[in-house]
């Protein structure tokens, strides 16, 4: 197994080295065209490859996942340059206004500081924390995913991605000794825990709180096939997410959560256990796949595995995940695609808005290769 997850690397660093004097200065779109990744969008106020949305972060995060695996300069200079990239957005307030930056700065920011003890990186990464927190709703307890606090149709209502974006906080109260992010990110995920999974460990996409009382109001969905039915790249945040929250609180409600919603996620996979779009199809139904839920997925079940140690779940969880890798290096990687300059293909952005169908995404790529590196290295000390 070793050798495929070592061609299968190789094959990704070539990708990587390929895209480098393309995307030093500028960044990758969410998803590819026709396989092939071009210039983030022009918007009326950004030329085009700006650092802007939310999905950049993903392109740097591979930067700093190869710089690990080789020690190369090339991909640590890069990097610093988007180190840069993050700190004049942060300072510029370029699309900030979002509960993303988790993604956004773990990524970019905290991974810098990690990996080189950058107090430039560390105290954006802090700058990015705090604004954050302004998103925080303290009567439900749940940061506010989308738009103005203002908004009527957004006001208190959060999404299951937003667990991703805990990490960041957590780090944040580790660095400082201020406990306040971390108690809001536990209460955040506690609140998820409790109403985003249903019943039979299946999740919402979204879900609504009232910010004056903090009662919870309903779920619903803007990814997914319905409100009722289960999209799995947020089954796969979910995975990833509340073990996240167990990693830094040991909180024992948010592994059973993790476990609960890893055996959904395993349960309703199709033959080769790459998950379509929503777990709502099945063989046969001409959906799309989505490359991206299985490689979040693996992260997730990897994380999980090292959480539970030594314990029959583990070795279920890690042989899960790297039966779903095996799956995605054979049959949807760009091994054996040269033309692509992509990692993953066959992913779905956004079905219901006919977005990134059947194309690669930088999450799907970056999630993949922070696997491979999960794979080769079990003891790899992840950036979140």
């Amino acid at each position: 197994m070793n050798t495929v997850f070592d061609k299968a690397i190789e094959s990704a660093l070539i990708k990587i080295d390929a895209n480098i004097p393309k995307f030093t200065e500028k960044f990758p779109g969410d998803t590819t065209v026709n396989n092939i990744y071009y210039d983030r969008p022009a918007t009326a106020e950004l030329p085009p490859g700006s650092n802007y949305g939310w999905t950049t972060s993903f392109w740097t995060g591979m930067l700093w996942l190869a710089y690990e695996l080789t020690g190369n300069q090339k991909y640590l200079e890069t990097a610093k340059v988007h180190t840069q990239s993050f700190k004049n957005r942060l300072e510029s307030k370029i699309h900030i206004d979002t509960h993303d930056l988790g993604f956004l700065y773990s990524l970019s920011c905290v991974a810098d500081y990690k990996l080189t003890k950058s107090q430039v990186a560390r105290d954006t990464a802090l700058g990015a924390a705090n604004h954050l927190m302004t998103r925080y709703w303290e009567k439900p307890g749940i940061f506010q995913a989308w738009g103005s606090l203002n908004d009527p149709k957004q006001k208190g209502r959060t999404i299951v991605d937003c667990l991703m974006n805990m990490p960041l906080l957590f780090w944040a109260s580790q660095e400082t000794g201020d406990s306040k992010y971390a108690t809001a990110a536990h209460q955040h995920v506690l609140q998820m825990s409790r109403y985003i999974v249903r019943p039979d460990s299946s999740t919402f996409h979204t879900y609504y709180f009232d910010t004056e009382t903090g009662e919870p109001r309903f779920g619903d969905t803007h990814q997914g096939y319905a409100d009722d039915s289960c999209w799995s790249r947020g089954q796969a945040w979910a995975i990833y997410g509340f073990t996240f929250g167990y990693s830094y609180t040991k909180d024992p409600r948010f592994i059973d959560t993790a476990r609960r919603t890893a055996n959904y996620f395993l349960d309703h996979l199709p033959a080769d256990k790459v998950a379509y779009w929503d777990f709502t199809f099945s063989e046969g139904s001409g959906e799309e796949r989505d490359s991206s839920a299985a490689s979040i997925a693996v992260c997730g079940m990897l994380q999980l595995a090292r959480e539970l140690q030594s314990t029959p779940d583990a070795s279920y969880f890690s042989s899960s995940a790297l039966s779903i890798l095996d799956s995605l290096i054979q049959n949807y990687s760009t091994v054996n695609n040269p033309a692509s300059n992509a990692l993953l293909l066959h992913g779905v952005q956004s079905k219901p808005a006919g977005r990134g169908i059947n194309e690669a995404n930088l999450w799907g790529d970056y999630f993949y290769l922070e696997a491979l590196v999960r794979a080769k290295h079990p003891e790899w000390r992840m950036y979140w």
